[in-house]
């Protein structure tokens, strides 16, 4: 593997670059020389990473490990792989906010939940470490054990919530075993409805899962009962947990800036329909994340249009610092073309690693970003990546998934509308669904060089995701081949305007107060309604709060609405009080009721002066009832017996 220190001296301008051949080994006391110069230190290898920690024991300053080899150097087009060895130190050299963590805390409680005697074997390899429970559902011929050193129950569980610690079952079908059972388990009578809790569930039932996405709920351990090796990891696994873990907060939420609901009207559900393990409920206005519960896919906080929901892992604007730093250091060193490629740890590193090991390796311009999940990445750091100079950006995935990745289908849907309006020839964002090395480098081989921006922006930010996505899409559109003042978006972006029907509009304006954003207001002074549409999140609770169902939502992005004053949708003339001039309502809906009442209601007989009250404001209208001893029910047709069913069908057959 080549070393490119003049490349690498361009792309990382501030930094002490130090070049080694064999630091792991003959040039190790160099390396401890080095390790006490203060400041922040990079190093360029993972291998060792172990070895040089021990190295520099008592090392205060931040140091961090690059993957070198694997991504750049182990490459066909290793000679190239100066611009991208500086693009990926310069990304490593951006420090990460620490994160907060929740605690779980398991006793060892497990319930066995199986079928036949595949979950009594695995209870009598967990009786000695944690304290078993066996629940047998549709049970078969199961010998009594000869000592019970544990119980064992018939059962079946209709509901399941909670997580590693706090597991909460109710339960259908119990029953205890008889102890006169003698070639097979009897049971007493079975009851429904009990509830039971437990800190860990091992299901080897071989029937639907307990909870939706599986695989991401801590305590829940669910394998095939008919694969030996499989059942036995999971025992294995089952008996580390036991005491306190710390797990990350992947999620920081803010109530205040949830639009999930207002007055019982529901607007913006994206997190709802997104999270895959069922932490986000709804919470009255808002919603409630459980961060017991959350996985960490971050698929909330990508789609969250008011940065209620925010990733910590890292948080966005981090993550657009890294990319600034990335992009920048790589078109600095002399690179082109670059390939923003992001990938999980768990899943494309090791892809990463077997394509350099056993293949081709990266291309050369191929910039791997290494993320907790993918689905985390929201259109603000695609925007970004292409304002600083990206010419493309891959997803990479599993081949199977192992939760819905729809929310990151929508932020490539979004991505590719925008790229492809402002000029961006060709298909820029796309994802690579692979589980095979050789697909993947197959894939990244493939892809067609397409120019970037000549000139990278080189903004950088702090915030929340909207104002970061405001500003990254100010300099795309600065930058653009051919930039258009309004692009539609697909259904549910989190930007846009609203579309209202003005000849069904009343004014009656409870639109503007259910919108949370001020996107909608009004005048204090006149009938009007106006819409900015900078501040609109296209929640719809503008939408189902419209009494009249006039209002529709418009996704787009006007590049002009960041500068633009308000825009009134509709305005008329205002009511005046007749008895003291004061405005008090619509003109037009006022004359409206008036019409509709004289003559046709007992109430306000044609020519009456009754109705001089329904042009009066609410003071003028008290007073003038009050004065003129009004009394409503003057003029009711009085009967000398109530009203029934009889005469109620006796008029209708005069009417007839």
């Amino acid at each position: 593997m080549r070393l490119y220190t003049a490349a690498i001296k361009r792309g990382c301008r501030n930094s002490e670059i130090a070049e080694f051949r064999h630091m792991c080994r003959a040039e190790l006391d160099r390396f401890r020389d080095a390790a006490k110069v203060a400041g922040p230190m990079i190093v360029g290898c993972t291998q060792e990473a172990p070895l040089f920690a021990d190295a520099m024991q008592g090392r205060s300053e931040r140091t961090e490990f690059v993957n070198i080899r694997e991504t750049a150097g182990w490459s066909l087009e290793g000679r190239q792989a100066g611009p991208k060895m500086a693009a990926l130190l310069a990304a490593a050299s951006e420090p990460v906010p620490a994160y907060p963590f929740v605690t779980l805390s398991s006793e060892g409680v497990i319930l066995i939940y199986g079928r036949d005697d595949v979950a009594v074997e695995a209870g009598q390899l967990l009786a000695d470490h944690l304290d078993v429970t066996v629940m047998i559902t549709r049970p078969a011929q199961i010998a009594p054990p000869a000592t019970t050193s544990f119980p064992i129950v018939r059962g079946t569980i209709r509901n399941a919530k909670g997580h590693l610690g706090a597991f909460e079952l109710v339960i259908d079908d119990y029953a205890a075993p008889r102890p006169s059972s003698r070639e097979a388990l009897l049971f007493e009578a079975p009851r429904n409805g009990l509830t039971s809790r437990c800190d860990l569930i091992l299901d080897l039932s071989g029937g639907m899962p307990l909870f939706p996405a599986h695989d991401l709920r801590d305590g829940y351990l669910r394998v095939d009962p008919g694969d030996p090796p499989a059942m036995l990891r999971a025992v294995l696994k089952a008996r580390d947990l036991v005491g306190s873990f710390d797990k990350p907060k992947y999620v920081n939420f803010t109530a205040e800036l949830c639009v999930h609901s207002r007055s019982n009207l529901t607007g913006c559900h994206r997190c709802l329909d997104l999270c895959p393990t069922g932490a986000i409920t709804p919470d009255g206005d808002h919603v409630k994340i459980n961060a017991e519960v959350c996985a960490g896919c971050g698929q909330c906080a990508a789609a969250c249009p008011t940065g209620a929901a925010t990733y910590a892992l890292p948080p966005a604007d981090a993550l657009l610092h890294k990319l600034r730093a990335m992009l920048l250091s790589y078109h600095a060193a002399g690179g082109t073309n670059a390939v923003v490629l992001f990938h999980d740890s768990q899943h494309g590193t090791a892809l990463i690693d077997a394509l350099a090991r056993h293949g081709d390796g990266l291309p050369a311009g191929v910039l791997p970003l290494a993320v907790n999940e993918v689905t985390q990445v929201g259109l603000e750091a695609v925007v970004a990546s292409f304002a600083y100079g990206a010419a493309a950006i891959r997803f990479l995935l599993r081949a199977k998934p192992r939760h819905d990745v729809a929310g990151l289908f929508k932020t490539i849907a979004m991505a590719d509308a925008i790229t492809s309006g402002l000029g961006f020839a060709g298909r820029r964002v796309e994802a690579i669904e692979t589980d095979d090395p050789d697909a993947l480098g197959k894939t990244l081989w493939s892809i067609e060089p397409a120019p970037a921006v000549e000139h990278p922006a080189t903004f950088r930010t702090v915030g929340k995701r909207r104002e970061l996505l405001r500003l990254a899409l100010h300099e795309l559109h600065r930058l653009a081949p051919s930039p258009v003042d309004v692009i539609a978006l697909p259904e549910g972006a989190p930007l846009g305007a609203i579309s209202v029907n003005v000849e069904g509009c009343t004014l009656c304006l409870s639109c503007v107060s259910a919108c949370p954003t001020g996107a909608l207001r009004d005048d204090p002074e006149r009938p009007v309604l106006k819409f900015v549409e900078d501040a609109c999140v296209q929640c719809g609770l503008c939408q189902s709060t419209c009494p009249e169902k006039v209002i529709t939502l418009k996704p787009q992005i006007d590049f002009r609405a960041a500068r633009a004053p308000a825009t009134i949708i509709k305005e008329e003339e205002p009511a005046l009080c007749i008895r003291c001039n004061k405005p008090f309502g619509v003109k037009s809906t006022i004359e409206k009721i008036a019409a509709k009442l004289e003559g046709r209601h007992w109430m306000y007989p044609a020519g009456d002066k009754r109705l001089d009250t329904v042009r009066m404001c609410a003071d003028c209208r008290v007073i003038t009832m009050s004065e003129q001893q009004f009394d409503p029910f003057t003029g009711v047709p009085q009967r000398a017996a109530p009203r029934t069913t009889d005469d109620y069908l006796r008029e209708r057959e005069t009417k007839t």
